[in-house]
Order: C-alpha cells, then sequence, then structure tokens
C-alpha cells in the first residue's frame, strides 16, 4: 500500500521539518539554557538528577571546613562554573572546574591518597525526569517552528 499525497502546503511543512531537524541549534542553546538552570536548582536542592539527597559532610570535613554546607566552597566556583555549549548537532554541559569529577562521582582515599577522607559521590549532572519532558517539548516546539 502507498499514499502520495499532493499538498503544497503539507509538503512545504514536511520540507521545513525536515531542514530544522538538521540545524538544531538553537533548540541544543535552548536546552542547554535548560539544564544549566535545572543544575543550578540541584545545589540549592541539595539532590542528584534521580531526585536523591546528597550525603552529608563528614565530621571531619565540617570541622574542616567550618560548615556542613554540601558542595559550597567559599567562592562557590562549583556551581557558578556549569555552562553549556551548543551546535547544530551536539549539546554538552558540564563544569570547568578541576575537581567537578570528584565531586560529582566521588573517591576513595585509597585512590586517591591526597584526600583527607572518602568523598561519596554527590551527582549535579545529569537529566531528571522534568528535564526529560523539557527537553521533548524544547524539540517539538523548535520541530514545529515554534522558535
Amino acid at each position: 500500500m502507498s499514499i502520495t499525497l499532493d499538498d503544497d502546503q503539507v509538503l512545504r511543512a514536511l520540507n521545513e521539518m525536515q531542514q530544522r531537524s538538521v540545524r538544531l541549534h538553537p533548540a541544543f542553546k535552548a536546552i542547554g539554557e535548560a539544564m544549566v538552570a535545572s543544575t543550578h536548582e540541584r545545589f540549592q536542592d541539595k539532590e542528584a538528577p534521580d531526585g536523591t539527597p546528597w550525603a552529608p559532610l563528614s565530621e571531619t570535613t565540617v570541622e574542616r571546613k567550618g560548615h556542613s554546607r554540601i558542595l559550597e566552597g567559599e567562592t562557590h566556583q562549583l556551581a557558578r562554573q556549569i555552562s553549556y555549549s551548543a551546535s547544530d548537532d551536539a549539546l554538552e554541559w558540564g563544569s570547568s572546574m578541576i575537581y567537578a569529577a570528584m565531586q560529582h562521582f566521588g573517591g576513595d582515599q585509597a585512590e586517591f591518597p591526597h584526600l583527607w577522607g572518602d568523598i561519596p559521590g554527590r551527582p549535579f549532572l545529569g537529566v531528571s525526569e522534568e528535564d526529560r519532558e523539557e527537553i521533548l517539548d524544547v524539540l517539538s516546539g523548535y520541530l514545529r517552528g515554534d522558535f
């Protein structure tokens, strides 16, 4: 079975959608902005993308830092340095801070002798269910021509 469509308006709309699908930079830029905002919210909420609360600081860390605020140094640079890079075919977001991976994934003192103790992973990057819905909404809207 085959269906032939002879409708200029429908064909034009399909062609525009196809053209937009190879120029995704505007959509990826909007998604990047949303993911950076979502990541900043995680620092406020102190939870991973899946909603799991971050592990509290150890007593040793609290004593050394003088406070119990999780992933908050003196300058708050870890949270401030969240950024994204978007192109037509890719989107990346993360932190430029050299210690971001250690804070995100954690580390064992046995593997990293310079640590004063084990660091539990406190994931701050990723896609939550709410983020996933936002990404799908942005992509759908972009392909429809909403922006």
